[in-house]
């Protein structure tokens, strides 16, 4: 028995390695595949063994999925059927930059049968401009799928942490009657109880500020719009509108190129929102800066995420001096040189160093972990100190 499962193990393992390595493998493992390994070698043979110009293929290797439609879909449906969901959407990222399927999502026959992601979402909306009308339905509903994931992977905890984070910011020693917390004021003095008398001394009054109608805080976000930060982008008007949801919070989106578009209106509707947005183009940080600068009216109260890789085509030096004014004016400004899954970005490493000198936290950061950033930057935290906390913990981990 001990002999029969090392066998099977070992045809495990050449049937995995022949998977792995191809056609091209076949004759040195020699190993027979189930039927439906067969179907997983086809699948994966028609993006990894097919020639391009990006990488040449070895001689021999054959594949592709053709230039028509119907075989795209054939194509979709048995990685659907033989891979989860993390590798489908791998599978369909490699097929469009490798096999350059890209117009082929201008067809909505093709397009509802992808899975979608956040970068199948960036894609649709470069593409935006060319798209027939016949298409945009289609593509507005992968896109709005793509938001609806987003949401409820953050949408939850972003509300608790910005909200918790402003109810400890409100909280006050000097309250009047009315607004003493008595069940926070009691534990912060149990060590006052005199058992004769049965009672507390209140020594220190726990409370929340009255509540009023204007914002407790004003957060103003402003992502580069220019085609390497898509992805971000994306995560952005979720969050954007997430925050917008938040009463106590006023909420600004500004996206930009070279050119300033103000998004606030259109924060109840992120589909709607991202749809509307055309990626590319240059990058001008200094214009997109200096339109902040007249949405900021409470410096103290407000935060500045600047969401950009800093490669600025417009003039530096403004950019940076606009920046240092607002830090010197009491905003906190967060510079994200990537808000994505993606790994660690490529980004202007001069400028990074020059807002680290102004006093400008600049990182990158994932979806997870920003609802904390807003939570430690709103409740008037270290910023830094947190980037950095995260990041050696990132690397105890690898």
């Amino acid at each position: 028995m001990a002999e029969t499962a090392m066998t099977t193990s070992g045809d495990e393992a050449k049937r995995r390695w022949r998977l792995l390595l191809g056609e091209p493998a076949a004759k040195s493992l020699d190993v027979e595949l189930t039927q439906a390994e067969i179907g997983m070698d086809r699948a994966l043979g028609a993006v990894y063994d097919s020639e391009s110009e990006a990488d040449e293929a070895p001689v021999g290797r054959t594949g592709g999925l053709g230039s028509t439609a119907p075989q795209v879909a054939r194509w979709l449906g048995d990685i659907r059927t033989y891979f989860p969901t993390s590798v489908v959407r791998v599978l369909q990222r490699d097929a469009i930059e490798r096999l350059h399927l890209t117009s082929l999502l201008l067809e909505p026959e093709l397009l509802s049968t992808v899975q979608p992601d956040v970068e199948l979402a960036a894609t649709l909306m470069s593409l935006n401009k060319a798209m027939p009308e016949t298409t945009k339905a289609t593509a507005r509903l992968v896109i709005g799928q793509v938001v609806q994931e987003i949401e409820r992977r953050i949408a939850t905890r972003t509300r608790a942490e910005v909200s918790g984070a402003l109810n400890r910011a409100s909280r006050t020693r000097r309250p009047r009657a009315a607004d003493i917390d008595w069940q926070a004021t009691i534990g912060r003095n149990l060590k006052n109880y005199l058992p004769d008398q049965r009672t507390v001394v209140p020594e220190r009054l726990v409370g929340y500020r009255r509540a009023t109608r204007t914002f407790d805080k004003d957060v103003i976000v402003a992502v580069d719009q220019s085609g390497s930060m898509a992805e971000s982008l994306v995560y952005a008007a979720v969050f954007g509108a997430t925050l917008a949801s938040i009463r106590t919070v006023k909420t600004s989106l500004v996206a930009f190129d070279t050119e300033i578009v103000d998004l606030t209106d259109k924060l109840s509707d992120p589909v709607e929102l991202l749809f509307g947005c055309q990626l590319g183009g240059g990058t001008d940080i200094n214009r997109a800066i200096a339109y902040c600068q007249q949405l900021v009216t409470r410096p103290a109260e407000t935060v500045l995420v600047l969401i950009s890789d800093l490669f600025e085509g417009g003039v530096p030096g403004e950019m940076l001096r606009r920046l240092g004014e607002l830090v010197l004016d009491g905003v906190t400004v967060v510079a994200l040189l990537a808000l994505s899954d993606s790994g660690a970005p490529s980004y202007d490493h001069e400028h990074a160093a020059a807002l680290a000198e102004l006093g400008v936290p600049v990182f990158g950061c994932t979806p997870d972990h920003f609802p904390e950033l807003l939570a430690v930057a709103l409740g008037g935290g270290d910023v830094a100190g947190w980037a950095a906390k995260i990041a050696a913990a990132a690397a105890s981990r690898s």
